[in-house]
């Protein structure tokens, strides 16, 4: 059928990479394998794609600049897999534009329920806006559009992942409320119980650096210690 979701695995361990694969196929996913970085940026050049599973550890080019490669053209979801101790490497994935990683050794259907998560996300954006009035978000210079997925900030296009749309519309909706880490990954990332506030924070830090004139003194997210972070805005801070 012609809504086949289209799934790239880039692993270097065969038997990983094998195992996911006919696992995704029987979910009817269409799946498309490689063992090493450089492939994994051909591949991703000459298809296209839904989602992005990426391992970290990787033959030719490491994980972390496959990621970025990919950022680069697309805003396409993207789950690391990641070795459970290296948690220097976890930040550095994410920092580099993934969505959200699961550790080695994993249960494949832990790994399937954050796919799904992921590309409900764009489905659900993508389509039947029509049925009620798009909801639309407008606080001192910042523009977003959930219908169109569009964010302007003082005239200028944010480009931002999906999840980064979800984050920021999240927190812009709920305006001057403090909302935690924990909410934030219950809702943003579909987490069922506490999950690695890292995903959280990085992804914040990728926002500001989208979204904030001075992502050091943010106009819009600001941090309140120890609990999670606030959307709000002041006027004299418009210029």
């Amino acid at each position: 059928e012609t809504d086949e979701k289209r799934i790239l695995i880039v692993e270097d361990e065969t038997v990983i990479r094998d195992a996911v694969s006919a696992y995704l196929e029987r979910e009817n996913y269409a799946v498309r394998g490689v063992g090493d970085g450089q492939s994994a940026v051909e591949e991703f050049q000459k298809h296209s794609f839904d989602l992005v599973i990426l391992d970290l550890m990787l033959p030719k080019l490491s994980g972390e600049r496959v990621c970025r490669a990919i950022r680069d053209v697309s805003n396409v979801p993207i789950i690391m897999l990641t070795a459970k101790s290296d948690t220097m490497a976890v930040v550095e994935g994410l920092e580099a534009g993934a969505d959200d990683y699961v550790s080695k050794p994993f249960k494949v259907a832990e790994l399937l329920a954050r796919i799904r998560t992921r590309l409900r996300r764009i489905t659900h954006q993508s389509g039947n806006q029509e049925a009620y009035n798009p909801a639309h978000i407008e606080r001192d210079g910042l523009v977003m559009d959930r219908s169109q997925h569009t964010v302007s900030v003082y005239g200028h296009n944010a480009n931002l992942t999906p999840l980064e749309f979800d984050l920021l519309f999240l927190l812009a909706s709920n305006e001057n409320e403090v909302i935690s880490r924990t909410t934030l990954l219950k809702e943003v990332w579909g987490y069922a119980d506490a999950g690695d506030t890292r995903l959280v924070s990085v992804h914040i830090q990728r926002l500001r650096a989208k979204v904030e004139k001075g992502p050091e003194h943010p106009d819009f997210i600001h941090t309140v210690q120890g609990i999670g972070y606030k959307f709000c805005t002041s006027s004299e801070n418009i210029k």
